[in-house]
């Protein structure tokens, strides 16, 4: 599964009144539909996680917590109507990032994204491919990005490799996830 990237096609952070972030996704997502703008506003996520609690009774049960309370993201490309959109929605009071004044806000990094989505389960690249000792790859994520490493050992089970790259003149072992790194 290769994700495409879109010119323009970035991640932002909407703030929304606290415990309304999922109505906010739910009017979201109609406005999308019933304004015709999905070609500008792409997903809605509100990132949360699952927790075991203990009832007063002594039982587990899983609750669901919000990773980001009053907070929703939203993937779209920052056209003056997809903004519009957004910001008019019931329950949005504005975007993260956003000077007033019509300023429109700042994405988030790239490498922002990756996490929140990794978080969740979701993003990355497919990472169903082989390597082999000996071959030649290009790290592309983390402490050695924009190097080249030669994979030395390969741990499938954990997705990790250790590489040897050169630094300072001379070659270091480094351990780096299958999604660092991209073959040639």
């Amino acid at each position: 599964m290769v994700q495409e990237i879109e010119i323009g096609k970035e991640w932002y952070v909407i703030h929304t009144y606290a415990g309304y972030e999922n109505k906010v996704k739910q009017n979201l997502e109609m406005r999308i539909t019933s304004m015709n703008m999905e070609d500008y506003i792409y997903r809605v996520i509100v990132p949360e996680e699952e927790h075991v609690e203990k009832t007063k009774s002594g039982k587990e049960k899983i609750v669901k917590v919000k990773n980001f309370p009053g907070y929703v993201l939203v993937e779209m490309i920052m056209s003056d109507e997809a903004w519009f959109v957004v910001r008019n929605t019931p329950g949005v009071t504005g975007f993260l990032g956003s000077h007033g004044q019509g300023s429109k806000p700042t994405p988030l990094l790239p490498d922002e994204v990756r996490n929140i989505l990794a978080s969740l389960g979701e993003g990355g690249r497919n990472r169903d491919i082989s390597f082999e000792i000996d071959e030649v790859v290009k790290v592309i994520d983390g402490a050695f990005d924009g190097m080249e490493g030669r994979v030395q050992e390969i741990d499938a089970e954990h997705g990790k490799l250790k590489l040897t790259v050169e630094m300072f003149g001379r070659e270091t072992l480094a351990e780096v996830d299958y999604d660092q790194v991209d073959k040639f």
